[in-house]
C-alpha cells in the first residue's frame, strides 16, 4: 500500500543531505528542523533522556511496526543476518522484502512536548544487490484531523554493506499533531535495511529531586504525573494523565495530588505502565517500593495489582520478578508496598505496574522507589541463564507466561485431582479439555535459547482420565526462516497413579525466529498434569578416562563344564524346565567337526531342556564374578530344536543383567541339524547378578545346547592381520615415470608424494537442519566424501499428505552436496516396515496403492535422474512386508525394474539391519542372500548390498564372516548407516575402529557411511564422534587417525631410469619434484584395476 505524497518540496536541514531523496514532502508550521546538535556548557548540568522505548530491540519488536514489508530481530542465538554482527548489544532489526524505497520500520511517538528539541540517532547499514552506497533516512509522519498527512525528513546518511553508519539529526515541535510516527526508510526496493539501535533524546535541565521523609530520594522520575507521562511508557496499551483541569475519570479524585495516570485499552493482565530505572539503581542496595493504586472499568469486586521488575541480562535473557502486590477495587485507593535488592547489576532494569484482568483500567496516583534503611525483605537476583530459560517454572506466579496449546490450562494448589500432591513446591498445572494428542501446556522460549548450544529438560508429569499408561512427550516447535519443524525432546510412559519424569536434551542448529516448548502426547480427553519444568544449558561432564582392563585371560571360556564332561555340574534350569545330558550321534557332528577350531570344545555331549512352559526357560549359569567391565565377550553355541514343534524356531543366548535382558546372539533352528549362534556383549556398569541362559522356542518345544562358550576376545590382536589384509586389498605398486625437457636431468632429484584422498568412500548422513550449523557443516565437508539424507528423501517426508509433494529440503541438501563435490546415496524410495509408512498411504489398497507407488517412482526419479549415485529401493525388506502383503510378491522386484528404467545410471541397493553381528534371526547373512537371489530371479537389477551397521558389540571375525557370506553374490557391499554406542568414548573409539578396519580390509566393501557424527543428532545415544559444543571426542579422533593412516605419504629420489617406485593406497595423489629448474608439482590417480600401475608424468 503506497502512502500519499505531497508535491511541495521541503528544504533539508544542514546536518543531512536530502538532495537525492526521491520523496517530496509538505511542510507545516508544527515542525522546525534543527540546525544540528549543539554542545552544552559545563556550567549547565544536562540530563539526556531517550523517549523512544525498545530502541535497541532488546524486547524484540515491541512497539515497532513494519511499513508494508517484513521485519525480524536478528540475535546471536538464532543467527545473525548473513553473518553481520551488531554494532552494539546483541540484537538488531532487519527490514526485508521491501518493494518500495519508503518501506521501513516505524513507531508511534508519545509524550512529545512542544518547544523541546529532540536529538535523533540511529546506527544503520544495508544489505542486498547494489554497488554504491544508498541513502537511509529518518522521517516523521504528522497526522492531524481535518488536515493532510505531512512527512518531514529528520536526517539522512549514505549507508553501505561494509560497516554500520551513524545517522544523526534533530527536530522540535511547535504544535502537537493528533498522531506522530517516527520511521526509518530510504534504500531502493529489494535492499534490506538493518537497524542496530535508535534513540530520540531530549535535553533539559536536571529536574529537582523529590525529597521524602528522612531525607531519602525518590528515584522515580515524574512520580506524581505532574509532567504528564514524561518518563513513563504504556506497555502495549493506552495511557493518559487525568487532572483537575482536564477532568477526572468518573469523578475519581487524586489521592495525593492533582494528577493520576489512567492505563486503559488493556487486552492482557501484564499490560500497564513502566519506567526504566537502570541508571538510578545499584547492586547491593535495598529499595522500598510504594504506590497508590485503584482500578476502574468493567470489573466487579477486587483485582490484583502488581509491581514488577523486568531485568534484561547481558546475555540477552530477560527475567521478571514480582516485588509487591495488593488487592485493589473501584471504591478507594490502596497502597501497594514491597522491596527489592539486586545482587548483581543487569543490563537494563525496568519497573512497571500490571495485574488487573483484561478490560479493566489501572489507575496510578503516585509511585515511590527509595533507598530503604530497613533490613532487606526480598532479594531479587539478576539471574543466570540457567534460571531464566523457563519463566515461572513452578507456577508460583499462577499461569503467568504459560498458555494452552489448543486446550485449557489450570493451576492447582497443594492437592487436586483426587488428592494428587505436587512433587515439588505447592503447585502443579493441568491441561484439560484436550481434543487432540498435540494439545497441552506450552511456553514461548524465543530469545532465551540459542542455536549451537545444548539444553536439557526435566519435568514431572502424570495423566488423569485413563487407567492405562500412555505416552507423554516434551516437544519443541521451531519456526525457522522458511520452514518449521517439531523436535521430540523426551518421551515417557505416564500413569494416573504416580509422577514420572520427562528428561531429555536438544540442540538447535539452524537460525530460527520462534521456539515454543510444549507437553503433549496422550489421546484426546485425557488431562496432562505437569509439576514444573526446568530447562537449562546441558551440563558438560568431563569425559571418563580410558578404563583399565587388567588380568583378562583372552580366549578362556568362562562357562563352567561347557563340554558337560561332569554331567550337569554348574548348570541349572531357568524356571521349571528339566535338564538332562545326552550324546549326539557322530553323523550329526560331522559338519561341525570339519572346522578344526571346533574340535577342541565339541565333545558330542549336549544339554536337553524339556518340560518348557514358557519361552524363557532353558539351561543357565550364574557368571557374575567372572565378568570384567568394558571387556568384549564372544558368545558361541551350537543349538538344535527338539521334539514338540515343527519348522524353525528362534533360539538365542541371553544374559539377565540385574533386571535387564541382553542379547548374546540369535538364530533360527529346527531339529534337522545343529546351528551355530554367534554373538557378543560387554558391560559398562557393574551388575549385582548376571545369568547366562539359552531360550527362545515356544512352550512345549525342547532345546538342545552344545558347547556354549563365553570368552573375552582381544579385538586389537586382529589388527595386524587386518593391516596386512588391507595392504593387499587397498594398495598397489606404482611406478612413476618422468619425461619432458628436464627428464634427462632428474636422476637423483628429490621428490615428495602425498595422497590427498583415498578412493574408499567415507560418508555420513546429514539433514536439512543440521547443515545450518557452520561447525557441523565444516566437519562434514572436510572429513567425508559421500552423503546420505537422514529423512528428507523418504516418502513420508516428501509427501506427508497425499498430493502435497515437497522436495524443498531434499533440493537444498542436494545443492549443498553438489556445491562441495560430495557424492550422494538416495535413501530411500520405499520403506517396507509398516510403522514407517504414512497414514494416508496405509489407507490405500489394490490399484490405488499401486498407482501411488508408480507416482512415487515417477516423481522422484524423474526429478533427480542422474544426481544420486545409489538408491535404496525398498528399505528393510527382511523386517517388513507392507507392500508385498498388499500388492503381491513381485512388487519388490517391480520397484527395482521400474527404478532402473527411470534412472539407469543409479546403482540400486537392498538395505537392512542386524545382518552383520549375529543378533537377529530375521536378518542373517543367509537370509539376506536368499532374498537377493529371489529378487534377481524375478529380474530385479540389484546392484549393491546395503548393510546398515547399527552395531552394539562388534567382534571382527563375526563381522568378517557375515561379509564373506554376502560377498559370494559378487555385488559391492556398502555399510550404509554405521554407528556404535558406548557411554565411555574410549570404548566407543575401540568399537568404531574394529568396524572400520574390518570393512576397509574386506575386498567386497566399497564404502562406509556413518549414520551421523554430531551429539544429539544421532540415531542412538552415546554414538557421536563430535560433542555438541564441537569438541572432537576420542571416537572422532580415532576416525580421523584411521583416515590419516589410510593415506600414503612417501619421499625419495628419482633413479637413473627416470623412475620412482612405491606402494600406495588407491586414490588421488600429488607429487612434488625438485628439478634443476625448480620445484614441479603434478597430480595423478591410482586406480585398483591392475597389480602394478605405471604413471607417466611430464615435468
Amino acid at each position: 500500500m503506497n502512502r500519499p505524497r505531497s508535491t511541495v518540496t521541503f528544504p533539508p536541514c544542514s546536518c543531512c543531505d536530502l538532495s537525492n531523496s526521491p520523496q517530496g514532502t509538505a511542510r507545516s508550521g508544527s515542525l522546525l528542523i534543527a540546525e544540528g546538535v549543539e554542545d552544552h556548557g559545563a556550567s549547565e548540568k544536562v540530563i539526556m533522556e531517550n523517549i523512544l522505548p525498545n530502541g535497541d530491540f532488546s524486547e524484540d519488536l515491541r512497539l515497532w511496526h513494519s511499513n508494508g514489508c517484513h521485519v525480524f530481530v536478528a540475535v546471536e542465538g538464532s543467527g545473525y543476518h548473513n553473518g553481520i554482527k551488531p554494532h552494539s548489544g546483541s540484537k538488531y532489526a532487519v527490514v526485508t522484502h521491501r518493494t518500495q524505497s519508503w518501506q521501513g520500520l516505524e513507531q508511534v511517538l508519545e509524550n512529545i512536548r512542544v518547544g523541546t528539541k529532540y536529538i535523533v540517532t540511529a546506527y544503520v547499514r544495508v544489505h542486498g544487490e547494489f554497488h554504491e552506497p544508498v541513502g537511509v533516512q529518518a522521517t516523521l509522519k504528522l497526522e492531524s484531523e481535518g488536515s493532510p498527512t505531512n512527512y518531514h525528513p529528520v536526517a539522512r546518511i549514505l549507508a553501505s554493506q561494509e560497516c554500520w553508519e551513524k545517522l544523526e539529526g534533530s527536530f522540535e515541535l511547535t504544535t502537537i499533531p493528533s498522531r506522530l510516527v517516527f520511521y526509518l526508510e530510504g534504500p531502493p526496493a529489494g535492499v534490506d535495511l538493518l537497524i542496530d539501535s535508535t534513540a530520540i533524546s531530549c535535553k533539559k535541565a536536571e529536574s529537582k529531586t523529590s525529597s521524602l521523609i528522612g531525607g531519602t530520594t525518590n528515584i522515580i522520575l515524574n512520580c506524581d504525573f505532574s509532567e504528564g507521562l514524561h518518563s513513563w511508557h504504556p506497555i502495549c496499551c493506552h495511557a493518559y494523565v487525568a487532572s483537575q483541569w482536564s477532568g477526572f475519570l468518573d469523578g475519581i479524585r487524586g489521592d495525593s495530588g492533582e494528577n493520576y495516570a489512567v492505563v486503559s485499552k488493556r487486552t492482557e493482565p501484564w499490560q500497564g505502565l513502566e519506567q526504566d530505572i537502570t541508571d538510578r539503581v545499584s547492586a547491593g542496595t535495598v529499595y522500598a517500593v510504594s504506590a497508590r493504586v485503584r482500578v476502574d472499568g468493567n470489573i466487579h469486586g477486587k483485582a490484583e495489582v502488581k509491581a514488577t521488575l523486568r531485568l534484561q541480562n547481558p546475555d540477552g535473557s530477560t527475567h521478571y520478578n514480582s516485588i509487591g502486590r495488593v488487592s485493589a477495587s473501584k471504591e478507594k485507593w490502596e497502597k501497594l508496598e514491597g522491596s527489592f535488592s539486586l545482587t548483581n547489576m543487569p543490563k537494563c532494569v525496568v519497573f512497571y505496574l500490571e495485574g488487573p484482568p483484561a478490560g479493566a483500567d489501572l489507575i496510578i496516583d503516585s509511585v515511590t522507589i527509595a533507598r530503604s534503611e530497613h533490613k532487606q525483605t526480598k532479594e531479587v537476583k539478576s539471574p543466570s541463564r540457567i534460571e531464566t530459560i523457563i519463566k515461572n517454572p513452578q507456577f508460583e506466579e499462577g499461569l503467568s507466561n504459560w498458555s494452552g496449546r489448543g486446550c485449557n490450562i489450570c493451576r492447582h494448589e497443594f492437592t487436586a485431582y483426587g488428592n494428587v500432591k505436587p512433587v515439588n513446591g505447592s503447585y502443579f498445572a493441568s491441561a484439560t479439555g484436550r481434543v487432540d494428542s498435540w494439545n497441552g501446556i506450552q511456553q514461548d522460549i524465543t530469545g532465551r535459547v540459542q542455536r549451537k548450544v545444548s539444553y536439557e529438560i526435566s519435568s514431572p508429569v502424570r495423566i488423569f482420565g485413563s487407567a492405562n499408561e500412555t505416552e507423554v512427550r516434551a516437544t519443541l516447535w521451531v519456526q525457522e526462516y522458511g520452514r518449521e519443524q517439531y523436535l521430540c525432546i523426551s518421551k515417557n510412559q505416564a500413569s494416573d497413579k504416580r509422577w514420572t519424569h520427562l528428561n531429555g536434551k536438544f540442540l538447535l542448529h539452524a537460525p530460527f525466529s520462534k521456539v515454543v516448548l510444549f507437553i503433549e502426547g496422550p489421546p484426546a480427553g485425557i488431562d496432562i498434569l505437569v509439576d514444573g519444568l526446568v530447562l537449562s544449558p546441558a551440563r558438560k561432564l568431563n569425559a571418563a578416562p580410558c578404563p583399565k582392563i587388567e588380568n583378562v585371560l583372552y580366549g578362556a571360556n568362562i562357562m563352567q563344564n561347557s563340554a558337560c564332561s561332569r554331567g550337569l555340574a554348574g548348570w541349572s534350569p531357568m524356571g521349571s524346565c528339566r535338564l538332562s545330558i545326552h550324546t549326539e550321534s557322530p553323523h550329526m557332528l560331522s559338519s561341525i567337526l570339519k572346522d578344526p577350531s571346533n574340535q577342541q570344545h565339541i565333545s558330542g555331549r549336549y544339554i536337553l531342556a524339556t518340560n518348557r512352559t514358557d519361552v524363557w526357560m532353558g539351561p543357565s549359569q550364574v557368571i557374575t564374578d567372572k565378568l570384567k567391565l568394558h571387556t568384549t565377550y564372544r558368545v558361541s553355541a551350537w543349538v538344535r530344536a527338539g521334539s514338540g514343534g515343527h519348522g524353525r524356531h528362534h533360539v538365542n543366548v541371553c544374559l539377565g543383567v540385574d533386571d535387564q535382558w541382553v542379547n548374546g546372539g540369535q538364530i533360527e533352528a529346527d531339529g534337522d541339524q545343529w546351528y551355530e549362534i554367534k554373538g557378543a556383549f560387554k558391560l559398562e556398569k557393574k551388575p549385582s547378578k548376571v545369568i547366562a541362559y539359552v531360550q527362545g522356542p515356544p512352550p512345549g518345544v525342547d532345546i538342545r545346547v552344545m558347547g556354549l562358550q563365553i570368552y573375552p576376545v582381544d579385538r586389537k590382536a586382529r589388527f595386524e592381520y587386518l593391516k596386512d589384509k588391507s595392504d593387499k586389498v587397498r594398495k598397489r605398486d606404482i611406478v612413476l615415470k618422468f619425461q619432458g625437457l628436464d627428464a634427462a636431468n632428474v636422476f637423483g632429484s628429490a621428490l615428495r608424494i602425498q595422497q590427498t584422498e583415498n578412493s574408499f568412500a567415507f560418508g555420513s548422513c546429514i539433514n536439512r537442519s543440521n547443515i545450518e550449523n557452520e561447525d557441523l557443516a565444516d566437519f562434514f565437508v572436510k572429513n567425508f566424501n559421500w552423503a546420505v539424507f537422514e529423512n528428507e528423501l523418504k516418502w513420508y517426508w516428501t509427501e506427508a499428505e497425499q498430493g502435497k509433494i515437497n522436495y524443498k529440503d531434499s533440493d537444498e541438501l542436494l545443492k549443498f552436496c553438489q556445491k562441495h563435490n560430495k557424492q550422494v546415496r538416495g535413501h530411500c524410495l520405499f520403506w517396507e516396515v509398516e510403522d514407517s509408512v504414512q497414514p494416508w498411504l496405509r489407507s490405500l489398497h489394490g490399484h490405488h496403492l499401486m498407482a501411488a507407488v508408480q507416482g512415487r517412482l515417477q516423481s522422484l526419479l524423474s526429478r533427480y535422474k542422474g544426481q544420486f549415485k545409489h538408491h535404496d529401493v525398498n528399505n528393510e525388506m527382511l523386517h517388513g512386508s507392507f507392500y508385498q502383503d498388499r500388492l503381491g510378491r513381485d512388487i519388490r522386484a517391480h520397484m527395482f525394474r521400474e527404478a532402473h528404467k527411470l534412472d539407469p545410471s543409479a546403482v540400486l541397493f537392498v538395505n537392512d539391519y542386524n545382518v552383520e553381528d549375529g543378533c537377529d534371526s530375521k536378518s542373517t547373512p543367509e537370509k539376506f542372500v536368499e532374498q537377493i537371489v529371489d529378487l534377481q530371479e524375478r529380474g530385479a537389477p540389484v546392484g549393491g548390498i546395503g548393510v546398515q551397521g547399527h552395531i552394539s558389540h562388534p567382534v571382527g571375525d563375526i563381522i568378517c564372516d557375515s561379509l564373506d557370506k554376502l560377498a559370494i553374490l559378487g555385488l559391492p557391499i556398502w555399510i550404509t548407516e554405521l554407528d556404535v554406542s558406548a557411554e565411555n568414548e574410549h570404548i566407543r573409539a575401540d568399537d568404531l575402529e574394529v568396524c572400520l578396519r574390518e570393512c576397509f580390509a574386506h575386498p567386497a566393501v566399497e564404502g562406509v557411511v556413518l549414520w551421523g557424527f554430531w551429539e544429539m543428532f544421532m540415531f542412538r545415544n552415546h554414538a557421536h564422534l563430535v560433542d555438541a559444543d564441537g569438541t572432537v571426542n576420542e571416537a572422532g579422533k580415532r576416525y580421523l587417525a584411521l583416515k590419516q593412516e589410510w593415506l600414503t605419504k612417501t619421499d625419495g629420489d628419482i633413479d637413473r631410469h627416470g623412475e620412482f617406485k612405491f606402494r600406495g593406497y588407491h586414490g588421488s595423489y600429488t607429487v612434488e619434484v625438485a628439478t634443476p629448474s625448480g620445484k614441479v608439482t603434478r597430480s595423478f590417480v591410482v586406480d585398483k584395476e591392475n597389480p602394478v600401475q605405471v604413471v607417466t608424468l611430464n615435468i
